[in-house]
């Protein structure tokens, strides 16, 4: 059994390397190491950090070639170990040692391969994801708080860092909105696709008759912009600034102080906010980084109309617009309206198991693209 496995593997290790050229990855890190090392290359500051963070992840994915090829050439060993001397082939220990290896290096694989399909202008950054309720009353609001459990949970599995940075509670329950920083290897590029709107059907619980209810949440993704390198300038004069109790219930996350944070930009009516930290400072500093990062952006959008690519299209938060459906009644499902990966472990999903989602749409949106 042990030596027919080994014998699959070896021709998948075989074909494992065509799908990412090393060779070619060596040539473009000592090609950009060349491009640094220009006088001109700081000429545009933010094109340069660009380069910066490209370059850092070319040397991560090299880094995890260089892991997977050790791997494989342990396997490798075990193949002609087992060939010289067949009855290893029924030694168990053998064969658990060798499925440790095969399921690490499978692991690396996928994630090396879900990598090389993050290739987009702003990949590599980090991003804020914004939270917001829409039709469903009570349990839209408590829809939008489960949502953000949801994702701070594939955050953690992730090993992602999150900042709730604002969090607007419910009347009776749930938040009406909530907006995070999530930092991490190319958050941006994971996150992009779970923009839209986010749509659930169940038994209400605030519902004596337990009626079943359709709910509804919106998300929003932007990438978060180094305001250090970007080409945004801000007139104090355009700008209003509020400061107020933050809300909530409490908990690590968010600070009930009188310290928070709205800046509004008057021109464009563009709103950011921070209660995240105890500082008023601290949380005026954040929310002009939001600011910027969303002025920055809306300037390319017009500038380059690629509003699908950087931010998407905003929507009504109802029928219709929806991207992924979660139904705990009358049967269990999740199904996601665009690449149709769907799952009836709902409440898998709902902690946090989003990979298969996520990467269902990296691949789909690659093969739209070939």
């Amino acid at each position: 059994m042990l030596k027919n496995n080994l014998i699959i593997s070896k021709r998948f290790f075989i074909s494992w390397e065509t799908i990412f050229d090393e060779a070619n990855l060596r040539q473009d890190i000592q090609k950009t190491e060349k491009e640094i090392n220009e006088d001109s290359f700081w000429d545009n500051n933010q094109d340069a950090q660009e380069i910066f963070n490209r370059l850092s992840e070319k040397k991560k994915k090299l880094d995890t070639i260089t892991s997977i090829r050790a791997i494989e050439e342990d396997i490798l060993a075990y193949y002609d170990l087992c060939s010289t001397d067949p009855s290893l082939g029924n030694d168990s220990e053998l064969q658990s040692d060798y499925e440790g290896m095969i399921n690490e290096f499978s692991e690396q694989v996928s994630n090396l391969e879900n990598k090389s399909l993050l290739s987009g202008p702003y990949d590599t950054y980090n991003a804020y994801i914004n939270f917001n309720a829409g039709a469903g009353g009570t349990d839209a609001q408590d829809w939008t708080e489960m949502l953000l459990r949801m994702y701070v949970r594939w955050f953690e599995k992730r090993q992602f860092k999150v900042d709730i940075l604002d969090k607007t509670v419910g009347d009776e329950a749930g938040i009406k909105s909530a907006t995070c920083l999530v930092s991490g290897e190319l958050v941006y590029g994971y996150l992009k696709y779970e923009q839209g709107i986010h749509r659930l059907v169940r038994q209400s619980p605030f519902n004596a008759n337990s009626k079943r209810q359709t709910s509804f949440a919106g998300i929003e993704v932007i990438p978060q912009i180094d305001t250090t390198v970007s080409t945004v300038t801000l007139d104090p004069k355009d700008l209003k600034v509020d400061t107020y109790r933050a809300s909530g219930a409490g908990g690590q996350h968010v600070n009930k102080t009188d310290s928070a944070v709205r800046i509004t930009h008057i021109p464009t009516g563009t709103v950011a906010t921070s209660q995240a930290s105890r500082s008023q400072a601290s949380n005026k500093e954040t929310a002009l980084s939001l600011l910027k990062s969303r002025l920055l952006i809306i300037m390319q959008e017009e500038k380059n109309q690629e509003v699908s690519k950087l931010k998407g299209e905003q929507k009504e938060n109802a029928w219709g617009n929806q991207i992924r459906s979660y139904v705990l009644h009358p049967y269990k499902l999740v199904k996601d309206l665009r690449s149709n990966h769907e799952t009836s472990n709902v409440q898998g999903v709902l902690d946090g198991g989003l990979d298969a989602f996520v990467e269902s749409l990296l691949r789909m949106k690659k093969d739209d693209k070939a």
